[in-house]
């Protein structure tokens, strides 16, 4: 009902709540519409933004279609305009090209008439040289004419440039040296130069030869190896001097094709040294009597043990006439001519190497042999009359050094083992001198070579002369002459007992010689370092990649090698000299030492003894009658073995006191009365101490024998105390059952 035709106040009233219901809603939906009104306004000025771009690009492109159509023909236009000046450009360079060709063509002719301008000739054709070949080729004529002219120019400048080597007209040799490049015949002028100075290389070499034609080279020892060395250092002047020129009109590199030349020089001057010198120095009959050389003393000695005889002694086999067929003189003197020429080629090779390196600017960290250096007929040269021949020879150096310092060989003088000794340690036979000296000689030898091929075969072979001729022959007098047997029932004698030493010394002392010398030839010796300042390092010696480390790998395993073998050895002398020497001394002191001991006396006895003199004078009987027996036996034996050796016989020997010691306790078990167990203890204690007397190490090889007797003697607080706090605490060399055990030891 409307408010219209109401006709009574409650028609009034409910049209008034009507109109307040309709107007609540309508205010609500205002609302609404006006919270809107923020994203409405936006989106309407995004749409007001869209149309002004419309409207631009409307009116651009309307506006600028005629513009854009103009520059498009344009831009055309000026392509094409490009295109028409790029072929002008090209014409006109031709044209250009043309015009040098016909001035260079001109010039040519015009140099090499009447003027005989060689200079302005040669620089026409480089001019020439740089026109392209299309152009060149467009004319026959004139390239023909230039053809014929390089042609020309080069017979020409071959025949001044011989003229004036024959000469020694080194301004004109320069001269026309630097104008093969200009006419395109590089390598021809290379060729030429390269013959030039091998000539001057070759009279070097022949002059030197010369001038000791008489047999002055026969007398001076170093005469071949000088002059090998006056060849190198003539060609590496050589290289120095001339590559600059080389460089600077052939371009850098190409001094490397002259040094090849140089090195085919070298290949016929130094073989030709080097033939002449093994002629002279008789080499081949030098190889042959080296190879055939018998080795009798060597040979004799290892049959000693087969033959069934009692030994030979040193020095009784062999005589000064057996050996005359090759002078160790002459050998020694060949070898330090041959380690310098090798040391010669080595450095003559480590400079070529870098010269070739650096001119082709090399990154190659490692120095490496060219290839044309190689293979060449030197190369070759040098394997076959110096490597071969100098392993070889290295070889039979040692052996028969070795050999003859033991047929001269001496033992010590005054030596005993129940008198006091003279001479001053080490006691050492005098061959361990004699042959290490000359090792050290012969490694320096093979360093100063300065080539790892020699020192790869020489140090093996070196290594295996020590260890079947030094160690062998002194295996052999320590097994079939000194072995110190003992007699039945007595001691070994003296005598073969200190020979015996001296073996085993000799052994100990090689070891510590071998190691020493080669720790000082690859520079690791601490106690020397001058000698790693003053001398060239391993790696300035073997410059080539590797061979210093090779070579330093190579000393190591030979000084490996020869120790582990020594010491295999110098093991089985000492359990030798424990078993027949110390053993038997060993028994007699520990029987002399027990003798009458009690320890299981009644506690009447015991304590009578206590009240006495009280615990701490109870005399040690045992200990000190084992002192008795103890030092006569041992101390002889440390002041003729060295340090090493005796401490490893030291060692053997408190094991097996030890064990003895030991099986003694554990005999005495529910034996032992309780004062006997103090006195028992204070025995045992006191040969413990005598034994490792100023060596605590060798204590602690009695560490059973002493928790034993600590363990009778504890009492049962102390030990229950140790039981509980065992863990941890005490570190228990004997195990649970053991321990139970020495707490029984004393009868209850």
């Amino acid at each position: 009902m409307s408010i219209q035709s109401a006709i009574t106040t409650a028609n009034v009233q409910e049209s008034l709540a009507t109109l307040r219901s309709r107007e609540n809603e309508i205010v609500i939906r205002l609302n609404a519409i006006l919270d809107s009104r923020k994203d409405v306004e936006r989106e309407l000025s995004a749409l007001d933004g869209l149309r002004i771009i419309l409207n631009t690009r409307n009116t651009q492109n309307t506006t600028l279609a005629g513009t854009a159509d103009t520059a498009d023909r344009l831009s055309t236009r000026v392509r094409e305009l490009d295109a028409e000046k790029k072929r002008v450009e090209e014409t006109l360079r031709v044209v250009e090209q043309v015009t040098e060709l016909k001035a260079c063509v001109a010039g040519v002719v015009g140099s090499m008439g009447s003027p005989q301008d060689w200079e302005a000739a040669a620089h026409y054709l480089h001019r020439a040289s740089r026109i392209p070949e299309d152009v060149l080729r467009g004319g026959f004529a004139a390239a023909d004419t230039l053809e014929a002219a390089r042609e020309s120019l080069c017979a020409l400048f071959l025949r001044e440039f011989a003229s004036a080597a024959n000469d020694e007209d080194s301004a004109k040799v320069t001269r026309f040296f630097k104008l093969f490049p200009l006419i395109g015949r590089s390598e021809i002028g290379l060729d030429a130069y390269g013959r030039y100075i091998c000539r001057g290389v070759a009279n070097a070499a022949r002059e030197t030869l010369k001038k000791a034609e008489h047999g002055s080279r026969s007398q001076d020892l170093l005469f071949y190896a000088n002059s090998l060395t006056k060849l190198f250092e003539h060609i590496a002047q050589i290289v120095d001097s001339h590559s600059g020129l080389v460089k600077q009109h052939y371009g850098p590199g190409q001094m490397v094709r002259v040094v090849e030349k140089l090195q085919a020089e070298a290949d016929v001057q130094g073989g030709v040294i080097l033939d002449t010198w093994a002629d002279d120095r008789s080499l081949d009959s030098m190889i042959t009597g080296v190879k055939s050389y018998p080795f009798m003393f060597l040979v004799q000695s290892n049959l000693t043990q087969r033959q069934g005889g009692t030994g030979l002694a040193m020095g009784t086999i062999g005589s000064d006439a057996d050996y005359a067929s090759v002078d160790m003189k002459e050998v020694d003197g060949l070898l330090s001519e041959m380690t310098i020429m090798l040391e010669r080629w080595e450095r003559y090779s480590r400079f070529i190497a870098r010269y070739c390196q650096d001119a082709i600017a090399s990154d190659d960290a490692d120095l490496n042999i060219p290839g044309f250096l190689m293979s060449s007929n030197l190369s070759r040269k040098i394997s076959e009359k110096l490597y071969t021949p100098y392993s070889i020879m290295t070889t039979f150096f040692v052996r028969r050094s070795v050999e003859k310092a033991f047929q001269m060989d001496l033992i010590p003088t005054g030596l005993s083992l129940t008198q006091p000794i003279s001479g001053h340690p080490p006691f050492i036979i005098q061959a361990i001198d004699d042959v290490m000296y000359v090792v050290d000689l012969v490694l320096q030898k093979v360093i100063s070579a300065s080539d790892y091929a020699i020192a790869a075969s020489a140090i093996p072979d070196i290594g295996r002369v020590l260890q079947s001729d030094l160690i062998g022959i002194i295996h052999r007098r320590m097994r079939d002459e000194y072995y110190p047997s003992a007699a039945q029932g007595g001691l070994a004698p003296e005598d073969k007992v200190v020979k015996f030493i001296v073996m085993i010394n000799s052994l100990d002392i090689s070891k510590e010689y071998l190691d020493r010398l080669i720790r000082a030839r690859a520079g690791l010796d601490v106690m020397e370092p001058h000698r790693i300042h003053d001398s060239p390092s391993l790696k300035d010696r073997f410059p080539f990649k590797e061979d210093a480390e090779n070579f330093t790998r190579a000393l190591n395993r030979m000084n490996t090698a020869f120790s582990s073998k020594a010491t295999t050895l110098l093991d089985e002398g000492i359990q030798a000299l424990l078993d027949e020497v110390v053993r038997p001394g060993l028994r007699h002191a520990l029987a002399s030492a027990f003798r009458d001991i009690e320890y299981g006396s009644s506690g009447i006895e015991m304590d009578e003894t206590f009240q006495e003199d009280g615990v701490d004078d109870l005399p040690p009987q045992a200990s000190e009658r084992f002192k008795e027996g103890w030092n006569p036996l041992m101390k002889p034996l440390s002041r003729i073995m060295t340090p090493t050796t005796y401490l490893a016989l030291l060692v053997l020997t408190a094991k097996l006191l030890a064990r003895i010691l030991e099986k003694r306790l554990w005999s005495l078990s529910g034996r032992v009365s309780a004062f006997g167990a103090i006195k028992m203890e204070r025995d045992f204690t006191g040969m413990v101490d005598v034994v490792s007397k100023g060596n605590y190490s060798v204590r602690e090889l009695f560490v059973r024998v002493q928790q034993i007797c600590v363990l009778a003697n504890m009492d049962d607080d102390e030990w229950n105390e140790v039981t509980i706090e065992e863990r941890g605490v005490v570190e228990w060399a004997l195990n649970k059952d053991e321990r139970k055990r020495a707490r029984q030891m004393v009868a209850s």
